[in-house]
């Protein structure tokens, strides 16, 4: 009698995702999916943060749905927006490290991409915020001339943002196929000094360093930085009010250098990382509120989520001693396999059709991106498409009791340390992290087994902040029984091994039909 109450709730739920399809696609709600940076699964109250405050995010839980094992593709920036863009894994086009001023775009005009997913159902698409997938096809960039292709040959109409990162150069915005307020008689210049105000962490040498062009650099100002990018983003949603729209806000908070605007310096209980985070807050709360003011709200889905995890930087640090720990129990940051590195905070809000205060435990991940949302349009993915992106609606508007994406693979930047997820357990393929391993406290990539000393963190393979020399060559966790991955199982389990290296070899295999 159970099984047959099942099988006639699971034919209930099909139709009501068939049925779901259609309206959904008749409607065409807009889409805003804010893609913070370098935000950490613990940096927000609703995943457990106590020390900033974040109302305009927690609201979006209470109004939404809350993913609890919701995971970037990679660890580093650049990859994980590849994945996210293309709906591939990145480490198979050998995407696997953040590119900078120098680098040509990574993404062939050639891909079907989220942004396409939309311009085909006449919506109109923009980027607003952090590229950092490249410009042109050339390299180096020539930034003095037309910044062709880029966003906008990858199916987004307008782009206005940061093109690389707010901690490298050129420090400067771009919109659509130029940089903002270059002067022809005020070129840039390789290997001269930028004209933008110095913050640690802040790079500008090396074959990076670039100068010259002094009013397109004044234009930028690190402070204002998050201010100007939820302006630009209001302005998009006011325009285009009267029609569907795709908007993917790419914030530049909370990546380091920390430059709130003044008015939050001070307003956190974690330094200038917690001000950086509250004005992240606040951007999200100006833009929900917008949509309140333009009666937008119950047709519009709201994606909250970030492009890997918190980074224990110079920033990271100093709230970390505060009682900030960004990735809360989890173990490692940004750049790891561990799961501080990728398991990051995902919020769906969507009146009506996404029940508010809801809580899901689904496996997903940024690369489902495409697929999920061709799903809106009843739009099937073809050939080539997407090959390894999951339709995630039925986990937005529904409550699936069974994993939809059985196994997903995760790219650390040491490509040495691939994990692959499978139910509840978790392998990684190397020794330690695979992320920034600097010994000693103070410094900006301090990572790794050492870290550990810093944070007092468990895990059977460190002891003293070192990998033990008799530690198994590889990783296994059931990260049901130990989310915060403290003992290794790999000797115990061998079978369990078996298996999911066979898992990571058949992901690893680049195949282009449909999953």
């Amino acid at each position: 009698m159970l099984r047959l109450q099942n099988q006639l709730k699971q034919l209930f739920f099909s139709f009501t995702l068939l049925t779901s399809a259609i309206v959904f696609s008749q409607e065409k709600p807009n889409v805003i999916y804010i893609n913070a940076d370098d935000l950490g699964y613990g940096d927000v109250g609703a995943y457990g943060a106590t020390r900033v405050y974040t109302p305009n995010i927690d609201k979006l839980a209470v109004d939404g749905k809350k993913f609890t094992d919701a995971h970037s593709v990679s660890a580093v920036c650049t990859p994980s927006r590849y994945g996210l863009i293309t709906g591939e894994y990145p480490v198979k086009a050998n995407v696997n490290h953040a590119i900078f001023d120098r680098d040509s775009l990574i993404v062939s005009t050639s891909k079907f991409t989220l942004a396409n997913v939309f311009k085909e159902q006449g919506y109109a698409t923009a980027c607003v915020g952090k590229w950092h997938l490249g410009f042109g096809e050339t390299r180096p960039v020539n930034w003095n001339e037309s910044l062709k292709p880029g966003p906008l040959e990858l199916g987004f109409d307008y782009y206005f943002g940061v093109p690389v990162l707010n901690s490298h150069p050129p420090f400067v915005y771009v919109e659509n196929h130029k940089v903002v307020g270059l002067e022809k008689n005020d070129p840039f210049v390789w290997g001269e000094e930028a004209a933008t105000a110095p913050y640690p962490e802040k790079w500008n040498h090396g074959n990076q360093k670039i100068g010259g062009a002094t009013k397109a650099h004044q234009t930028y100002v690190d402070s204002l930085v998050g201010t100007t990018l939820k302006d630009t983003a209001q302005a998009f949603i006011r325009k285009h009010k009267k029609e569907p729209f795709f908007l993917y806000l790419a914030t530049t908070n909370i990546h380091h250098p920390f430059t709130p605007a003044k008015r939050f310096l001070g307003k956190s209980d974690a330094g200038r990382y917690g001000d950086f985070i509250q004005e992240l807050d606040w951007i999200v709360g100006e833009i929900l509120k917008t949509l309140e003011e333009e009666n937008l709200t119950n047709n519009t889905i709201v994606v909250f989520t970030s492009d890997n995890g918190g980074m224990l930087n110079r920033g990271g640090q100093d709230a970390y001693v505060m009682d900030h720990h960004m990735n809360g129990e989890l173990l490692g940051f940004k750049f790891d396999a561990w799961e501080g590195g990728h398991r990051v905070p995902f919020i769906v809000k969507w009146p009506g059709k996404v029940e508010a205060g809801s809580v899901s435990n689904q496996l997903i991940s940024n690369i489902d991106m495409v697929a999920t949302f061709a799903a809106l349009f009843n739009r099937k993915l073809q050939q080539g498409e997407a090959v390894d992106s999951y339709n995630m609606l039925p986990a937005f508007v529904e409550n699936p009791i069974k994993n939809i994406r059985p196994s997903l693979l995760i790219a650390p930047n040491s490509i040495e340390n691939l994990a692959v997820r499978k139910g509840e357990w978790v392998y990684i393929s190397g020794q330690g992290g695979g992320g920034f391993e600097a010994k000693h406290l103070g410094k900006h990539a301090f990572g790794g087994p050492a870290a550990t000393t810093f944070t007092q963190q468990q895990n059977s393979d460190i002891a003293y902040g070192n990998i033990k020399e008799n530690a198994p060559p590889a990783q296994l966790y059931n990260l049901k029984e130990d989310l915060s991955e403290k003992e290794n199982l790999y000797e115990d389990l061998p079978k369990k091994v078996e298996e999911m290296q066979t898992e990571l070899e058949r992901l690893l295999q680049v195949k282009q039909t449909r999953p």
